[in-house]
């Protein structure tokens, strides 16, 4: 977590915002070395299981109660909020652009975009017709519940709404920061591994949808999507899976569908 990559800076469209002993690896006899072993489940240079501990517990409660001010900011307005993960080039902002279009006139989508830097992303959410804002976390691997906070001080919040929070392309930090969503959403693309979900775990265990994304390239691939569900399953038995793909639309009835539900959901249990 940020113990690791010391995340601490960012902007949201150029404003600023503020926010021991030494552990060795596990070496296994096939060589590998695994450094997610001890209390902490990971490895920091020259800092004590107990110290890192401390600092992650620390910074991950700070954020889980600024998470739950914008959760209730969001149920109070009536707006359904998703928070899109992946590793970048997936598809997240093609996706939302297909979503945007496609949605018009059935809900008013409204969106946060994370990227390290550029505004490229909100650019492109803006000419597909949808309200965006920049956040740039800068050296930061992963948006945070006050870089949302604040970014949710310059978007409409209207009734009914949908609110997408496109996070930082990255399957590691993001898993463990509640931005005060409804839902993580994961989007894992035919053009990475099969084994992703195994590989990264954490991010798909946290989610409850998982959209398999560029279904449109599986005939000029080698990718096995048998063995890729298998995989998210058996991480995340409860996580529903989709295939898609945001080129041609394919499967994206069902997303939408699925967003309904649970959008109307959320408005009867308010």
């Amino acid at each position: 977590m940020c113990a690791v990559c010391g995340c601490n800076t960012s902007t949201i469209e150029g404003h600023a915002l503020h926010g021991d002993a030494h552990d060795h690896g596990h070496t296994h006899e096939d060589g590998l070395i695994d450094f997610s072993r001890g209390a902490a489940g990971l490895h920091v240079a020259g800092m004590s299981q107990e110290r890192t501990i401390s600092i992650e517990r620390s910074i991950l409660s700070k954020n889980s109660a600024l998470a739950e001010l914008n959760r209730g900011r969001l149920r109070g307005k009536g707006v359904f909020a998703l928070n899109l993960v992946s590793s970048p080039g997936s598809g997240k902002t093609s996706l939302l652009v297909r979503t945007i279009a496609d949605m018009r006139g059935r809900r008013r989508i409204v969106v946060i975009e994370g990227d390290q830097q550029t505004s490229r992303d909100a650019e492109r959410i803006r000419a597909a017709g949808a309200v965006a804002v920049q956040v740039n976390t800068g050296k930061g691997c992963h948006l945070d519940a006050h870089m949302v906070g604040h970014a949710l001080d310059h978007l409409p919040l209207d009734p009914g709404s949908v609110l997408f929070i496109e996070n930082v392309g990255n399957l590691v930090c993001p898993a463990a920061f509640d931005l005060g969503e409804a839902h993580k959403i994961v989007l894992l693309s035919v053009t990475e591994g099969e084994d992703k979900p195994l590989k990264y775990p954490d991010m798909f265990a946290a989610a409850a949808l998982m959209l398999l994304n560029k279904c449109d390239l599986l005939p000029h691939l080698d990718f096995d999507v048998d063995a890729c569900i298998a995989a998210a399953l058996r991480v995340n038995p409860a996580m529903q899976i989709l295939q898609v793909s945001a080129r041609t639309g394919e499967g994206l009835e069902a997303f939408y569908s699925w967003i309904e539900s649970r959008a109307a959901a959320m408005a009867c249990a308010a």
